[in-house]
């Protein structure tokens, strides 16, 4: 079992995954959970509701999601992406099946009430964000799929106790149904070649990455999204999955290339 996320970002490339896994492993079990922060970006701004972005006191970036924006996620993710994304498999013989964190409950989170963020070197309380952290994944619905012959597309966002739809971290999502199923590998794919020591050498990557490392990492050398990732990370090798790679989604064999070693294990 395989539970593979897909960035959003700048610098992800969609078709050379779906590419591969539709001719190399359609009979292997995989998840797919994708992003679309992009995608949403341009819509939102289109919209005339531009992004704003939340930044915590430890560093943490995130999206300010209010109601509108979670309404527009909604739209871009559960629908434009994931149903373009189901479409291409689809097209190749791979019997994708989309849906969101919020149907059938399928992703339950906990929303933050307050948020704190830092905003001119001040700290102030946001009340009415519908962000939430992932509490729990049902995993009954995935293996109804999978035993069914349909491999799972799964977005955010997803649904709180309250039955509100919340926007949720796509990495930490992904570490969450890799955790629930148990999967052999959580495969994070993003516009990177994996974790750079200089964000801009490629020639700085780190090759591997020990349990115990990880903290210092994301100090020393995580910036933006991939301290997230590597939180992702985190959560996945605590819950029991022995590995993590983080990789280039535009490597013409994006997960050949991770398992090869073309980006960063952290085991």
């Amino acid at each position: 079992m395989w539970v593979i996320k897909i960035g959003g970002g700048d610098g992800n490339a969609l078709e050379p995954l779906l590419n591969e896994l539709a001719r190399e492993h359609r009979d292997r079990p995989w998840v797919l959970v994708h992003g679309g922060s992009k995608r949403l970006d341009e819509v939102s701004t289109a919209l005339g509701h531009p992004p704003q972005r939340l930044v915590s006191p430890s560093g943490f970036s995130s999206r300010r999601t209010d109601r509108r924006t979670a309404l527009t996620m909604a739209m871009v993710c559960a629908g434009e992406i994931n149903k373009r994304i189901v479409e291409h498999l689809q097209a190749q013989g791979v019997n994708a099946f989309g849906l969101s964190g919020v149907d059938g409950a399928l992703v339950r989170a906990r929303r933050k009430r307050a948020v704190r963020s830092v905003e001119n070197g001040r700290v102030r309380v946001v009340r009415d964000d519908y962000t939430g952290t992932v509490t729990g994944v049902r995993t009954e619905i995935l293996h109804r799929l999978l035993d069914a012959g349909l491999r799972p597309v799964v977005s955010p966002p997803a649904l709180s106790e309250e039955g509100e739809m919340l926007n949720v971290d796509g990495d930490r999502l992904a570490a969450a149904v890799a955790a629930a199923l148990g999967a052999d590998r959580l495969v994070l794919l993003t516009g990177a070649p994996g974790l750079l020591r200089s964000v801009d050498d490629p020639a700085s990557r780190i090759r591997s990455l020990g349990r115990d490392e990880l903290e210092a990492a994301r100090r020393e050398w995580a910036e933006g999204r991939m301290r997230l990732k590597l939180k992702a990370a985190e959560d996945a090798l605590a819950a029991g999955i022995p590995e993590v790679l983080i990789a280039a989604s535009r490597a013409q064999r994006p997960i050949e290339s991770a398992f090869a070693g073309g980006g960063t294990v952290i085991r």
